[in-house]
């Protein structure tokens, strides 16, 4: 069985479970990680990890190859020789990186080492990144350099190609949802309009959580009983209880904090609207397509969220969910409003949400695609060394 190496730098952080699901579900590749930090090792259980220690190097060695040979980073600070003799060992066909600043980080690597590599792509790391000397241009050396690129969405792609990828090269790599742990909840609109709203995300700027607290504000006061559950953390978190509680939300909306799969599936089934107001904010930060939104809608939850990113690509507008510009609060009150009082339409488009997620993205089918594009790279590299 071929084996495929996954380069994460941590492995991993809460939100990373995405990646977790990637890697251990291949079938038809054996993978190991290399990694430089260990983290929430009892959420992520594996045991094939290379925890990479600060390489050992010699100091007069390291200042000839830093100063006098002018070598790159990756090669004075000992990251090369370390890497490639954990790859021999293991008997790596491949390297997958993941993020792509990280990517750029280990480009001199990327270049030198005889095997292939491929990087992925998910949201912030395609950012530029100016106030780094050479970093935009070693980005550009990079997609020049790998013999596939991986994006989460199409809208990645295409933000991709206006960095000088060659459209040729880049597949696409959807993460995939296991459709067994979000089951389909045959749900039923409340009858006394106790309307239930839920949000799961990271508390950053990206996620437009100041936006749907405002909609939900307005929402609320056409449907005093409505609750909205918010379930995750992050640094807006303080920012967004003082706004809700400016609004007067009061009791009516939970901060639920960081759920479990468990607790999620859970929410998800009592919950009848799912929001994901999305938004590029000033760093220029793109969503992929939003994990949790589609856990959502794998049980059924109809969506309000934005024409954002990789939103559009899960979200069929009228079908399967409502889709609205970015930032419009008015716009995505109004969506809710629109859901409320078309109970059946609403429930319909919840069905259709749960199609769209089993169609376009199941895990099995996900994984499948990514063990094509591994084998598409590792016989690339040997047609091009014949």
């Amino acid at each position: 069985m071929p084996v495929v190496a996954s380069y994460c730098t941590t492995f991993l952080k809460p939100e990373m479970l995405h990646i977790y699901r990637q890697v251990t579900g291949l079938r038809t590749f054996e993978t190991f990680v290399m990694t430089k930090e260990r983290q929430c090792a009892d959420r992520f259980p594996f045991n094939a990890i290379e925890v990479l220690p600060r390489p050992r190097i010699n100091f007069l060695a390291r200042f000839h190859k830093k100063y006098l040979r002018r070598m790159e980073p990756v090669f004075y600070r000992g990251e090369y020789d370390q890497l490639s003799a954990v790859l021999a060992r293991r008997h790596a066909d491949l390297l997958h990186v993941y993020f792509g600043h990280t990517g750029v980080h280990l480009l001199p690597f990327i270049r030198n080492w005889p095997g292939p590599s491929v990087v992925s792509f998910h949201g912030m790391d395609i950012m530029p990144r100016p106030q780094e000397p050479g970093y935009d241009q070693r980005m550009r050396e990079l997609l020049r350099t790998l013999p596939l690129i991986l994006a989460r969405s199409e809208s990645l792609a295409r933000r991709l190609e206006t960095l000088g990828a060659d459209p040729a090269r880049i597949r696409l790599n959807r993460t995939g949802i296991p459709l067994d742990a979000f089951p389909f909840v045959d749900r039923q609109p409340p009858t006394d309009g106790a309307w239930h709203l839920v949000q799961a995300s990271r508390l950053i700027a990206k996620k437009g959580l100041d936006d749907a607290l405002r909609a939900f504000a307005a929402f609320r006061a056409v449907h005093p009983a409505a609750r909205f559950t918010i379930a995750g953390d992050g640094p807006q978190r303080a920012e967004l209880e003082h706004l809700a509680a400016s609004l007067g939300l009061g009791a009516a909306v939970t901060f639920a904090g960081f759920q479990t799969q468990d607790q999620l599936r859970a929410l998800y089934a009592a919950a009848h609207l799912f929001l994901h107001p999305s938004r590029t904010p000033e760093s220029g930060d793109q969503e992929g397509v939003p994990n949790a939104m589609l856990e959502a809608m794998a049980t059924g939850l109809p969506v309000a969220a934005t024409l954002h990113g990789g939103i559009p690509e899960a979200v069929d507008p009228g079908v399967s969910g409502l889709l609205v510009p970015e930032r419009d609060v008015d716009a995505l009150r109004d969506s809710l409003l629109t859901m409320a009082a078309h109970p059946s339409a609403t429930l319909a488009m919840g069905r259709a949400a749960a199609e769209s997620v089993r169609t376009r993205f199941e895990q099995g089918a996900a994984i499948r695609a990514l063990e094509a594009i591994y084998a598409e790279a590792v016989a690339s590299r040997r047609s091009a060394s014949r």
